[in-house]
């Protein structure tokens, strides 16, 4: 190299800072759970809504069943009763609505299961929890929005909130943390079972759960020897609360109630579920 261009070269470099070294974050962060969580539930929510049939099972029919319910059942439960039908039916349907969508839900994840796509996202550097959590945020939007639009044409239909924002606000986030206690279930069954057996296992539970709740009739309408059974049953408790906060009637024990029923769904089945999301992304079985 001749001095002229040494003297160029120097020159280049004079003002040359080296950059900061960064390191990379670890996928293991709280951080990057929550963004990575963020991702895939936005990814479940926009192949959602893309879908018809899920669009359909999460606004049509359940606004359709409120309906049919309302004209069928609505003026006889009322005068038997003297408490205006709408008040149990809507928050019926409403969690009817998050369980039948939980389905929809789970048969996804088997799809994406069958076809590999957990498997991929598995290799590569994200939190491990993540797909996990995304899944279960985005049934907790989606329970939202059904529950708002039922919501919407319950209100066409009469209902009211007597207790001011505070109670709508808490009826409306009912059916949601029911949702989510029924999605964790819903994901362990879907671990363990094929589409077939995780639908009819599903829909068995859904139509005892809504054709034997303080929703459908007053709970005295029930055999004697069943009462207590239909009083006590998830679905039942989650309706007493959720009328009590719209209308009128005890808040506090049907509340606990539930509380006790979603935590101790969630204690019981989060493992498995979790165990089987790892074990589906790990080897797609």
């Amino acid at each position: 190299m001749t001095t002229v261009e040494a003297g160029v070269a120097e020159k280049d470099w004079a003002g040359y800072q080296p950059l900061p070294e960064v390191k990379p974050r670890s996928e293991r962060t709280i951080g990057i759970w929550a963004e990575q969580t963020l991702i895939q539930t936005k990814r479940l929510l926009i192949g959602w809504s893309r879908d018809p049939a899920t669009a359909v099972q999460a606004l049509i029919y359940p606004a359709l069943t409120l309906l049919m319910f309302h004209v069928v059942l609505g003026d006889t439960i009322s005068s038997v009763t003297g408490i205006p039908a709408v008040y149990g039916q809507v928050p019926m349907v409403m969690l009817v609505a998050a369980m039948s969508g939980s389905v929809i839900s789970a048969l996804g994840f088997k799809a994406e299961k069958a076809t590999g796509l957990l498997g991929r996202f598995y290799t590569m550097p994200t939190h491990r929890a993540a797909g996990f959590t995304g899944r279960l945020l985005a049934e907790a939007i989606r329970v939202l929005v059904t529950t708002l639009f039922v919501l919407i044409v319950g209100i066409c239909l009469g209902f009211r909130f007597w207790y001011g924002p505070g109670g709508a606000i808490g009826m409306v986030l009912m059916p949601v943390f029911f949702g989510i206690g029924f999605a964790v279930l819903v994901t362990a069954l879907a671990t363990l079972s094929d589409g077939v057996v995780l639908v009819s296992v599903v829909g068995i539970i859904s139509n005892l759960l809504m054709f034997f709740n303080s929703g459908f009739v007053p709970v005295y309408a029930y055999p004697r020897w069943l009462q207590k059974v239909v009083e006590n049953q998830p679905m039942s408790t989650t309706i007493d609360a959720m009328r009590g906060l719209a209308y009128d009637g005890p808040i506090f024990t049907p509340l606990w109630k539930t509380l006790a029923w979603v935590l101790g769904t969630i204690v019981i089945f989060a493992y498995p579920a979790i165990r089987g999301y790892r074990r589906a992304a790990e080897t797609g079985a």
